[in-house]
């Protein structure tokens, strides 16, 4: 187990961490576990051959051709006078580095952008643009190419796992608090709803569902973190389980309640 979630670290720690998905995988660390299992390390277009190059040399897999070819480091552009202010780039952006709100201009933080372009597809209007990033263009020898394509290797990594462990607190606690209002609704309802009528127990059913499948993504989390050997993915999952359980637990039992005696 150590030695794999050393050697995912390793990987993930040459990956460009641009979080593009190109690779077919929800980010850099995902396709960095599918490697350690066997998964070819030729489907990384923003690494380019360099990367391809390095990861042969980890894991001592051949140096194939890439799938689809290297490509230049870039950065997002949003034409602001034809923005609409949907959010859609926003909620896509894997590294959140656009700021915006509904209604309102959108704008790309130029320094943490990572050019992974999943925001240009959702784009309704299509005024977003993809242009060769700044900083690389600026760079003026091999050195600082490589100092750059380092720091947004480490921000984009940062980001992007800042950004994933709020979206998993947003999601926990939107349906903690769906959970409470349907446990606060069955102690408060009284006659035939006190009873169990069919909407009622079809309710119940569907929280019992709910509070299986967080317990079920808790563990999964947990089992995932130990597996990478990330400490604190562990002790945020391991904290997260009672809580689960236990709406879990209280779950059951309201649906035992609505049964016919």
């Amino acid at each position: 187990m150590r030695r794999d979630a050393a050697l995912i670290e390793a990987i993930d720690a040459l990956l460009p961490q641009t979080q593009c998905g190109k690779c077919g995988f929800d980010g850099c660390l995902p396709y960095a576990e599918a490697i350690a299992a066997g998964e070819p390390i030729n489907r990384c277009p923003p690494g380019g051959e360099a990367t391809l190059a390095r990861l042969a040399d980890l894991t001592g897999q051949p140096v194939q051709p890439l799938v689809e070819p290297a490509q230049p480091p870039l950065a997002a552009v949003i034409r602001e006078d034809e923005c609409i202010g949907c959010t859609k780039c926003l909620q896509a952006c894997p590294v959140d580095a656009i700021l915006g709100a509904a209604k309102r201009m959108h704008t790309v933080i130029t320094d943490e952008c990572t050019g992974c372009e999943l925001c240009v597809a959702p784009c309704p209007v299509d005024c977003i643009d993809l242009v060769s990033h700044p900083a690389w263009q600026a760079a003026e020898s091999a050195a600082e190419r490589e100092a750059y394509l380092a720091r947004r290797a480490t921000l984009g990594r940062a980001r992007h796992r800042a950004r994933q462990a709020r979206l998993a607190r947003e999601t926990r606690d939107k349906r903690l608090e769906r959970q409470k209002r349907l446990m606060q609704q069955r102690r408060a309802g009284g006659g035939a709803t006190a009873t169990g009528g069919p909407a009622v127990k079809r309710q119940r059913q569907l929280a019992l569902k709910a509070a299986e499948q967080a317990v079920k993504r808790v563990q999964q989390q947990l089992e995932s973190a130990r597996r990478r050997g990330d400490a604190d993915a562990e002790a945020t999952a391991r904290a997260q389980l009672p809580e689960a359980e236990r709406l879990l637990t209280e779950a059951r039992s309201a649906l035992e309640k609505s049964q016919p005696t």
